[in-house]
């Protein structure tokens, strides 16, 4: 028997995914493991630019194309630039996630608690970080294929 929608458990997931990497794809498929469906919220390009320092690769277009394409992502919703906190959070409460699934050690996540709780919800860290897969670093892979051994 199907789930009617109010009864599905929904995941909340956010980020820039810019490049998408293994790191990438491991986080989101453990945080669908938590539920019926996966939101991912996607930061805009000028978000990108003001955390990160650095100008999209990829616009928020095509990011989302890109992440829209994966089984296990069952929405991405395009944020608009947010300057505050606050615009975050009443995002996320309209949404009303079972979880907001996150990496260990996230830097938001006191404010991830607070959204989850408001919301009726729980934070659940679904993986570590794994640092040998970023962004930073396939925008230096010159550096980093220097380092490894040649076949």
């Amino acid at each position: 028997m199907e789930k009617d929608d109010r009864e599905k458990k929904l995941v909340l997931v956010g980020g820039c995914f810019d490049i998408l990497h293994y790191g990438h794809i491991v986080f989101l498929k453990k945080a669908k493991e938590l539920g019926d469906n996966l939101v991912v919220l996607l930061e805009s390009d000028k978000s990108v630019f003001t955390r990160k320092k650095r100008r999209p690769f990829h616009t928020q277009a095509e990011r989302a194309e890109i992440l829209n394409l994966l089984p296990f992502v069952d929405r991405v919703i395009k944020l608009p630039w947010l300057k505050t906190d606050k615009e975050y959070f009443e995002i996320v409460q309209k949404i009303k996630p079972a979880f907001i699934a996150i990496t260990k050690g996230d830097r938001q996540y006191a404010n991830k608690k607070k959204q989850a709780q408001a919301a009726g919800g729980q934070v659940k860290v679904v993986c570590p970080l794994i640092k040998k897969f970023s962004t930073t670093r396939v925008f230096n892979y010159e550096t980093f294929s220097s380092n490894r051994p040649t076949r």
